[in-house]
């Protein structure tokens, strides 16, 4: 099987994009954002600036760090530019983010040149008409194209010749795998494991002991490049989710409650405008050291609710904090909401005087719940976000993170 799988990722995308607009900004320490970093230039990533840090510690690892408020429009003009100079050279394009995409170039090879002048190609557009840095990964395997692409960083092109891949792949990170966190690399450090072929090498028992039988056989599978997906023209989310930085903020009911009802909002605004409903909800914490806890629950009903979600959610924070007494400070917060459905209309039922009819879509009153979104979806729809809102999420005042950096995020639904 041929190396023609690509995978093409825009280098520090929004970084990148403000020194584009901004000629001054050119070699300069910038980062996206204020109170908390949204993206870094490869030139503050080189003192430590990484996205999702806090303003303040940022500023002290790079006293000459210059922070930009974002040209959030310009952002996805560009993103969606380059995608588009990839639909070019073939029809199976997967866009997985903003400024990423998979595409398969098995069936052009006779129109455009071999895989590695295509991305060669790719790459000089990119650069020559949109004046971005991009780097490419080609590769057999979707899992080893997006490797590859994180090697060729910065600006960079790697082509992986499938008679060598094992060899290549096994030299590499265990970080740079799909699906290793700082979590699950902690866990394979234990172990002495801080390469890919070391993984490799591990016998099935101890890692599923370590990791679980369900990761345990994904990351052994994909630590040998064995990896069936397919290029996914129609992908669709299978979650709906939205997250808050918070820098370092104390774990109370004052930071929390508001910060989950603009993320429900987020979140149930998208799954109605697409008639769609989730069964399950998941929220995670972060504490101020930046690891996380996630906590999640499966319903009875599919919700969309922005009131239902926010309550659930709230739920399940008080018995995240309520498990871990001794932490204090929070600087994420998220909810996601997977196990989607189509809800084309609200199905009704009956009342049974049960405490938990609130948060039941079909009751009387979770009906009225979401009959009030609706209004509320109708007036945004004509006048825009910040037409109308939840009272104590307008009052809470400026966020971190602007709503139209969310957006981007959550733009694939």
């Amino acid at each position: 099987m041929d190396a023609t799988i690509l995978h093409a990722d825009l280098d520090a995308f929004y970084a990148s994009v403000e020194q584009l607009l901004d000629p001054h900004l050119r070699g300069k320490p910038i980062a996206v954002g204020g109170g908390v970093v949204l993206a870094a230039s490869y030139e503050a990533k080189a003192f430590g600036v990484r996205g999702g840090m806090p303003g303040r510690q940022a500023k002290e690892l790079c006293p000459q760090l210059i922070f930009v408020p974002g040209h959030y429009k310009d952002y996805s003009r560009l993103g969606d530019a380059a995608i588009r100079i990839l639909d070019d050279y073939t029809p199976l394009v997967e866009r997985i983010s903003i400024d990423e995409a998979f595409a398969d170039v098995a069936g052009t090879e006779h129109l455009f040149g071999t895989p590695a002048v295509i991305a060669q190609t790719v790459r000089r557009r990119v650069r020559d008409e949109l004046g971005l840095p991009i780097s490419v990964g080609v590769a057999r395997t979707k899992h080893l194209a997006k490797i590859a692409s994180q090697v060729a960083k910065p600006d960079g092109l790697c082509v992986v010749d499938p008679a060598t891949e094992l060899s290549f792949l096994h030299d590499l990170p265990v970080e740079l795998m799909w699906g290793v966190g700082p979590a699950t690399k902690a866990r394979l450090g234990t172990m002495g494991v801080s390469t890919i072929g070391q993984l490799a090498a591990m016998p099935g028992r101890s890692l599923e002991s370590l990791l679980g039988p369900a990761a345990s056989e994904k990351l052994h599978a994909l630590a040998f490049n064995r990896d069936p997906r397919q290029i996914d023209t129609g992908r669709r989310a299978h979650s709906a989710g939205a997250q808050s930085a918070l820098g370092r903020k104390p774990a109370t009911d004052a930071v929390i409650g508001p910060t989950l009802r603009h993320l429900a909002d987020r979140i149930g605004s998208r799954l109605r405008a697409k008639a769609i409903a989730g069964r399950r909800i998941t929220v995670r914490v972060r504490w101020s050291d930046l690891s996380a806890v996630t906590h999640a629950v499966m319903l009875d009903a599919a919700v969309s609710a922005t009131s239902i979600i926010t309550e659930i959610a709230r739920e399940l924070v008080r018995e995240v904090l309520a498990a871990h007494p001794e932490e204090a400070t929070i600087s994420l917060l998220a909810i996601s909401v997977s196990a989607l459905e189509q809800q084309p209309a609200l199905q009704l039922e009956l009342s049974l005087g049960l405490g938990d009819e609130a948060r039941r879509p079909g009751s009387r009153r979770g009906a009225s719940r979401f009959s009030a979104d609706r209004a509320m979806d109708k007036v945004r729809d004509r006048f825009g976000w910040e037409a109308i809102g939840y009272g104590s999420v307008v009052l809470e005042g400026r966020r971190l993170i602007p709503d139209a950096f969310r957006e981007l995020a959550e733009k694939e639904l």
